[in-house]
């Protein structure tokens, strides 16, 4: 009895993913990597935020009239930490595609390739069996395309799960968001 639980829980954390959307977890890891490795260049990157803006402080507190040479040496200055901080901006979001592009791989992965995997493996076995004579003609369908006659396959299994979760999905999403945003509508 373990496969259909099984197949039901993948079926759950596959949805999930799916539901969130890549965009949205790879952008939550990319922050929690950033956060636990602590990655240097972000820091550096975080530092140079900061002393542009000092600099930018102190170059609006510079008169360009009676201080010329302090606000040009000042202007000079500022110009280059911008680029720095831009070729600096350029190169983590550079690895953070890069990140994303492997975590969204991953992700790929474990919605499809789990499915895929797990449909292979067991293609040849039944989920459970059917009460005999109860679908009729349809306990043929039931079972393609590999499994016993008169039971579930996997691959049907795994359609029934998702289609069973993305129904509740659809049915929580309007109980609890429509009223939500009717109690906005009507207080606007």
């Amino acid at each position: 009895m373990y496969l259909p639980i099984t197949i039901f829980l993948l079926v759950l954390a596959t949805e999930s993913i799916l539901f969130l959307g890549y965009s949205y977890i790879t952008s939550l890891t990319y922050e929690l990597y950033v956060k636990f490795t602590k990655d240097p260049r972000v820091v550096k990157q975080n530092k140079m935020k900061r002393d542009v803006l000092t600099m930018k402080k102190e170059l609006a507190q510079t008169s360009s009239q009676d201080e010329f040479a302090k606000w040009a040496k000042l202007r000079r200055k500022l110009d280059k930490a911008v680029a720095d901080s831009e070729k600096m901006n350029s190169d983590i979001a550079y690895s953070k595609t890069a990140f994303e592009l492997k975590v969204k791989s991953v992700l790929w992965f474990i919605v499809h390739g789990t499915q895929i995997a797990m449909v292979l493996w067991f293609r040849k076995s039944a989920v459970f069996y059917l009460p005999p004579g109860w679908f009729g003609p349809a306990q043929r369908f039931l079972s393609w395309p590999f499994a016993p006659a008169g039971s579930v396959s996997v691959a049907v299994w795994f359609a029934a799960c998702r289609r069973v979760i993305k129904a509740l999905a659809l049915t929580a999403n309007d109980f609890v968001f429509t009223p939500a945003a009717e109690k906005k509508m009507a207080a606007a």
